[in-house]
């Protein structure tokens, strides 16, 4: 399998940063988790999500329940919050390329991601506007243009001074024959993500964490990583 290696390299350096990394994990899932938790449990949240299912179904949706329970502030903090979590991942992909290209990992490398912010922002924004256009054709050309974006953010950390739209175009060329290979990696992941959610069912709601997500949060990360190096490296993985 092509991607056994990047894999088996993963897991070595997952060992050799411990326990390090796996304290990393923690603050990630755990950050990730409240950011989540915060957002939807904001007044107008779920009305959101009502209208937004509506509107994918086609339907109409129903602007007096939205405006009824719709408070501006909490609009305004789920905002924040929701575009708070790519700057949060983006922090650790800087870790996970540190530790891939054997150089000191640190804590601080978590905070990179608030050095260019806006260009996150702006980044996911068109990302996600793109992929969305493409979706109103079919679900395939939405999956197909998620996997053509999947390494702008490695991209801008790599050179902060390009632009949003130069991050998004390399991104394009750079997973041109690419995609299906990215996917496969991904898939490889997807007993782990069963596992973690079987676990959180298994656990009695209280202690109810994800506990296996801090094995699989720097597993895939590190693999990403070094899928993205293969890449610019011009090797087949």
């Amino acid at each position: 399998m092509p991607e056994t290696s990047l894999k088996k390299n993963a897991r070595k350096l997952l060992f050799e940063n411990a326990p390090k990394i796996f304290i990393i994990s923690v603050i990630y899932v755990t950050v990730s988790a409240l950011i989540s938790g915060l957002a939807f449990s904001l007044p107008g949240t779920f009305s959101l999500m009502m209208v937004n299912e509506q509107l994918l179904a086609g339907e109409l949706p129903d602007m007096d329940l939205l405006l009824a329970d719709i408070r501006p502030v909490g609009v305004i903090l789920m905002i924040l919050l929701v575009w708070s979590q790519p700057v949060v991942v983006v922090g650790f992909i800087r870790y996970y390329l540190n530790i891939k290209r054997e150089q000191d990992g640190d804590y601080k490398d978590l905070l990179d991601g608030f050095n260019f912010f806006l260009k996150i922002i702006l980044i996911r924004f068109l990302t996600n506007l793109f992929i969305s256009l493409w979706s109103m054709l079919f679900l395939f050309p939405g999956i197909v243009a998620s996997y053509r974006y999947r390494q702008a953010f490695y991209i801008l950390l790599d050179d902060p001074g390009k632009s949003v739209l130069q991050c998004i175009n390399e991104s394009k060329q750079m997973m041109y024959g690419r995609k299906l290979d990215l996917l496969i990696l991904d898939l490889s992941f997807i007993g782990w993500y069963i596992l973690d959610i079987l676990v959180i069912y298994m656990i009695p709601v209280p202690f109810a964490v994800p506990v296996v997500s801090i094995w699989i949060s720097p597993y895939v990360g590190l693999t990403r990583a070094a899928f993205y190096d293969e890449l610019i490296a011009g090797v087949a993985v």
